[in-house]
């Protein structure tokens, strides 16, 4: 038999116990996994936040604006609506304002109605960014974040297309591009 070499030896004898390797983070990274994995599994059959509501009279949206009127989802009945969940402190918010300022004329013949609901951010910048931006839009202050919870929705921006009869038909998570509006907005302007 071949003797180990000298670093497995001890002063006792000619091979040192082999020390256990310590299996605690192991265990610990596999129940991560786990919990990560049964976590995203989850999330993916739910679907993204308000997909349930596909199909569905979309839940209402009502308050006061930006300019101090009040609305009612209800009022705009007969026409196609986007709910589009944004803020001036949010980035793609900014980014994606053109394409709907853009698509509201466009579309005006339809008689296409765009509804802002200001989530995470004080009236006062949004005011001055709409005013900026020339948006003819209102925007409902969501301060209890109400209608953002009965729409399930978890970022901003955040748009629901909605047909003439109030059943929404799609959601866009996420900047709205112009291939993607055009896309989503035939399923609510017949």
């Amino acid at each position: 038999m071949l003797d180990p070499p000298e670093h497995d030896r001890d002063a006792d004898g000619p091979v040192a116990e082999a020390t256990a390797t310590p299996r605690r983070p192991i265990v610990l990274a596999l129940a991560v996994a786990v919990f990560v994995t049964v976590g995203v599994l989850l999330i993916v059959q739910a679907g993204p936040g308000g997909s349930g509501l596909v199909g569905r009279q979309a839940p209402d949206v009502s308050g006061p604006t930006l300019d101090g009127a009040s609305l009612s989802l209800a009022d705009y009945r007969g026409r196609p609506v986007i709910v589009n969940f944004w803020g001036p402190s949010c980035v793609p918010c900014r980014d994606e304002f053109p394409v709907l300022l853009a698509k509201l004329e466009q579309h005006a013949g339809d008689d296409l109605a765009v509804i802002g609901v200001l989530t995470d951010d004080p009236p006062e910048p949004a005011r001055a960014f709409v005013a900026e931006m020339g948006a003819s839009w209102p925007t409902v202050i969501d301060e209890d974040q109400a209608i953002r919870r009965s729409y399930s929705v978890f970022a901003r921006p955040y748009s629901f297309f909605i047909d003439r009869d109030g059943v929404l038909r799609s959601i866009q998570i996420g900047e709205v591009q112009d291939a993607a509006f055009e896309r989503q907005y035939a399923l609510i302007s017949a």
